[in-house]
């Protein structure tokens, strides 16, 4: 009997499977982790530095705050907005969230 149960025990243990196979779901989390939030996520911050390297004088911008102005001057680190007539601000250029199209362009929605 105890034969018996000594050869089922090594049986079993022999069909256990390899150690990486634990390793498998952790992998594959970190690769959907990586493909549907780390490289959309370093693709946008790509997209706005390219945008605040690109900031020229008279483009219209909408920082982080929420500020909309008109783009006067252009440093290195900081950039001038002027956001009403005579009001000048300097703010970061990290701060910077978006460019904004001129409103020229197209006619108002409410005319």
């Amino acid at each position: 009997m105890l034969t018996l149960l000594a050869a089922a025990t090594a049986g079993a243990a022999d069909q256990a499977p390899p150690a990486w196979m634990g390793w498998l779901p952790i992998v594959g989390m970190i690769a959907i982790f990586w493909f549907l939030i780390i490289r959309p996520q370093m693709r946008q911050q790509k997209a706005h530095q390219a945008k605040v390297a690109g900031l020229k004088r008279g483009d219209e911008v909408l920082t982080a705050g929420g500020v909309v102005g008109k783009v006067t001057k252009v440093e290195d680190v900081y950039a001038e907005l002027e956001i009403a007539k005579g009001v000048r601000v300097r703010v970061l250029k990290t701060t910077i969230g978006d460019v904004i199209a001129p409103a020229g362009g197209s006619a108002p929605a409410n005319d």
